[in-house]
C-alpha cells in the first residue's frame, strides 16, 4: 500500500502530531519545525522529538518537515546567512524527529542577472550543508512560477544538485500543483513527463511528493491548492501519477483543503483508492 497523509499541527507537540497523522488514516504526515512566518531559531522539546521518532519507528511512518515560508535561497547577504541558520535549526528538528529532511522552496532572484540567482541558491545550499553533519535532508521544492520561471523545471533542481559541494544531503520534494500550475506537466501529459524526468535522474533523487490538486489550469502560474480531484489535475491525473514506479515508495502528503469534518481522512481515502486503480507503466 502506497505511503500517504497529511500536514499537520504540532500545537499538542510532534508525537501527538505523528500520533493525530495516524489517526485519521495517513502513514506519512508534514509538519512545521517552528512558526513558518519566522526566521528566529526554535529552542524544542527533545524527549518529545525523540518519542516522535520512536514512535514512527515502531509504526514505519514517514514524516517530514516544511521550513518557513521566508526561507529564500537565492538572497544574498545578511538576509541569506539568518535563512541558513534557520534551515539548520529545522535539520536538528527534523532529525530529532526521525523525519527525512526539510522542504526549502527553490527561491527566486529579482537582480537584473538570472545566472547571480542560481549561483545564490548553490552558495547557499553549500553554506547549509557545510554546517550540518546529520541524516536529515534538504528538500528543494519546484515552484509554481508565480514569482518567476526560477525552479519549476526539474532540470533547474537537477543541475542545481549537480553543482553543489555535497549533493548527498540534498534530495526533491516534488509539488504536483506547482508542476502543473507552472505548465511543466499538462493535461494528459504525465507520462511524457514522468519520462523526461526518469532521462533526467529527477527521479532517483525524490523523497517526498506534495500531492496536491490545482485550483488553476495548467501554466496558470497561480499557486492555489484544490481537494483531491476537485481541481484540474483530476481523478485521471492523479491515477496516471500514482502508477510511477519510481514512487512507490516515497511518501504522498496532502496540503489540500480538509473535508466537511476538519480533516483529510477522506481524501486520503480516496487516494488510495486511486492508487488501486493505478495501471502500472509498460
Amino acid at each position: 500500500m502506497m505511503r500517504a497523509g497529511s500536514h499537520v499541527s504540532t500545537r499538542r507537540g510532534f508525537s501527538k502530531a505523528a500520533e493525530y497523522a495516524v489517526s485519521i488514516g495517513g502513514s506519512a504526515f508534514q509538519y512545521f519545525p517552528k512558526n513558518p512566518r519566522t526566521l528566529a531559531p526554535k529552542a524544542f522539546n527533545q524527549s518529545d522529538a525523540q518519542k516522535c521518532a520512536s514512535w514512527c519507528r515502531m509504526k514505519d511512518i514517514r514524516s517530514i518537515a516544511h521550513g518557513p515560508y521566508l526561507v529564500n535561497p537565492a538572497s544574498e547577504g545578511e538576509a541569506a546567512q539568518s535563512m541558513a541558520l534557520c534551515t539548520l535549526n529545522d535539520l536538528d528538528i527534523a532529525e530529532a524527529c526521525g523525519s527525512i529532511g526539510v522542504v526549502v522552496h527553490f527561491g527566486h532572484y529579482k537582480g537584473n542577472d538570472p545566472l547571480q540567482g542560481y549561483r545564490n541558491i548553490i552558495q547557499w545550499i553549500n553554506s547549509v550543508t557545510k554546517q550540518w553533519h546529520g541524516n536529515a535532508l534538504i528538500l528543494l521544492e519546484n515552484q509554481a512560477g508565480d514569482h518567476g520561471s526560477m525552479g519549476t523545471a526539474p532540470e533547474e533542481l537537477v543541475q542545481i544538485r549537480s553543482l553543489i559541494d555535497q549533493p548527498e544531503k540534498v534530495g526533491f520534494c516534488l509539488d504536483t500543483c506547482h508542476l502543473f500550475a507552472s505548465g511543466e506537466w499538462r493535461p494528459g501529459e504525465w507520462l511524457s513527463f514522468a519520462e523526461r524526468a526518469r532521462k533526467l535522474r529527477f527521479w532517483d533523487h525524490v523523497r517526498a511528493i506534495h500531492l496536491n490538486d490545482s485550483r488553476y489550469p495548467s501554466g496558470s502560474r497561480k499557486d492555489r491548492h484544490a481537494a483531491i480531484a476537485e481541481g484540474w489535475i483530476g481523478r485521471d491525473g492523479f491515477i496516471e501519477l500514482l502508477a510511477t514506479p519510481e514512487l512507490s515508495d516515497v511518501p504522498f502528503v496532502l496540503e489540500t483543503p480538509t473535508d466537511i469534518e476538519g480533516t483529510h481522512r477522506n481524501q486520503l481515502m480516496l487516494v488510495q483508492q486511486l492508487s488501486g486503480e493505478a495501471k502500472p507503466f509498460d
